[in-house]
């Protein structure tokens, strides 16, 4: 096969990544919560029912913000549910998923839960523009962050939380484009009230950072129109757009599964692209960022015959899609699309965190295991540190029914601060391995400090409860730096990490 090439040069950057690139999602949907992060009497359970073996993984996987409560579910969701003490909460109806709500983990125990993960889990809240408006996001805002002295805010301490909870990141809703969605709305009528809800929010705290809604996809009929529709109205207001993406193979058509990111690259310099327009319109000189707040691989056509089959259980075993070698190889190719727009794509969540289409997965009473997706996940957030080199691939191209001519090479590279580069590429070949070649100009480096691959005779092979490490990434030789120039091959349906010193 023809050889992919490429060149680094310090010269050309593209961004300093954001470390909230490596964000994540805590929904209350199946068993992500219940028996997921929170399970009181598991056996690694803390003095808070939160499962050690899930806390131990989710720091080694590296994620940075969290979005809480949704999701669907938040577009539901009554925040004074969920404070107070645990006997007294309401069992309520959530109509996103089937299921009944306990409100045994609220909003106390979420920020409990980010403390113990780390000074790196940042909060992410997300209010209900659904069902309710401006009156309950502010309520939420002055019990979550006052220090006291008022209602709300005293009525936190009186519930055990003398300090506040210093959100500063809220998404002024989810999904608001889609008909699925509890109280959905035109682009007209989200855009007036996500507006009124910025403002008032700012009131209370002017540098607070918000979210508002973009489309729930690209393929959205109204696509760009309500983006466009929402900024005329919010643009002074917000600091975000949401974006929401998910992948999957449709009838069997892998070769284009494997390119997924093509769209997820069109979907974010698409919706750039109208951000900038509606500045410009405006005279505006602020740029809107991008959050890529929902992203992964989601066997989304099962989804709805699972949910309609349900009668309103608790924390039921909901969007447990098991990740084969192929899906992870995906995943980490979407990495590398968000890593390529890190100048404008500055939040992102994977979601979920644990079990509901997750790289995190746990049996009740049982163990906490890796999904093929955490490695991608886990080398990027290490590794991915930095500055994000503009990377512009000569490749051999395949054919794909959805996408057209695609590179089989997908790849970016991360300088970290201490001058070491991490490339990050996918070999998206089934069958083939792929020679790489890459020029390095005015960066000082003479080893390769290690190459990894995940990669399995069997592109179908995942972990299970039964073999819980039956897909790990391992060593590759062979690969060399010499003379300014790093040579290696890459194996085929590869997701690949080489570092270099």
């Amino acid at each position: 096969m023809r050889t992919a090439r490429f060149t680094l040069d310090p010269a050309f950057t593209v961004a300093e990544v954001n470390p909230r690139l490596f964000g994540s999602f805590v929904e209350h949907l199946g068993r992500c919560v219940y028996t997921g992060i929170y399970e009181p009497g598991h056996p690694t359970a803390d003095e808070a029912g939160l499962r050690q073996d899930v806390l131990d993984l989710v720091r080694e996987l590296g994620v940075t913000a969290i979005r809480y409560p949704g999701g669907n579910f938040v577009s539901g969701y009554k925040w004074e549910d969920s404070v107070g003490p645990v006997e007294d909460r309401p069992r309520r109806l959530d109509l996103a998923w089937r299921s009944t709500e306990t409100n045994r983990f609220g909003l106390s125990e979420y920020i409990a839960f980010l403390k113990k993960i780390g000074p790196q889990a940042e909060p992410m809240m997300a209010v209900n523009l659904g069902t309710r408006g401006v009156a309950e996001a502010l309520e939420l805002q002055e019990y979550a962050n006052h220090p006291s002295g008022t209602a709300l805010s005293d009525l936190r301490v009186e519930h055990g939380d003398k300090d506040p909870f210093g959100i500063s990141l809220w998404c002024l809703g989810n999904e608001m484009d889609g008909p699925w969605q509890t109280g959905h709305k035109t682009a007209e009528e989200y855009g007036r009230i996500a507006a009124e809800t910025a403002r008032a929010m700012r009131q209370i705290d002017p540098g607070v950072e918000l979210v508002a809604c973009g489309s729930s996809g690209q393929a959205m009929e109204t696509f760009a129109e309500w983006e466009a529709t929402v900024l005329k109205e919010t643009y002074d207001l917000v600091d975000y757009i949401s974006l929401h993406a998910y992948y999957e193979p449709l009838d069997g058509d892998v070769d284009s599964f494997l390119a997924s990111a093509v769209d997820m690259e069109s979907f974010i310099e698409n919706v750039v692209a109208t951000c900038d327009h509606i500045g410009a319109r405006l005279k505006s000189k602020k740029k809107i960022n991008l959050s890529f707040d929902e992203w992964n691989v989601w066997y989304l056509s099962r989804t709805d015959a699972e949910v309609a089959a349900l009668d309103w259980p608790e924390a039921p075993r909901l969007l447990e899609d098991n990740y084969s070698v192929t899906d992870a190889v995906v995943f980490g190719s979407l990495l590398i699309a968000l890593l390529r727009h890190a100048d404008r794509v500055t939040v992102a969540c994977l979601a979920q965190l644990v079990n509901v289409i997750a790289p995190i997965m746990t049996e009740p009473g049982g163990p906490a295991w890796r999904q093929t997706t955490f490695f991608p996940f886990a080398a990027a957030s290490q590794y991915g540190r930095g500055q994000v080199l503009d990377v512009r691939v000569d490749s051999p191209t395949y054919e794909t029914k959805k996408y057209g001519e695609a590179d089989l090479l997908h790849a970016t590279a991360v300088r970290a601060e201490d001058g070491t580069v991490t490339v990050f590429a996918v070999n998206r070949s089934r069958t083939d391995a792929l020679p790489l070649d890459v020029a390095l100009n005015g960066l000082d480096l003479t080893e390769v400090v290690e190459h990894s691959a995940l990669a399995d005779a069997d592109a179908e092979a995942r972990n299970t409860l039964a073999e819980p490490e039956r897909v790990v990434p391992h060593p590759v030789d062979g690969t060399a730096l010499d003379g300014g120039r790093l040579t290696a091959t890459l194996e085929p349906l590869s997701w690949n990490v080489i570092r270099l010193a």
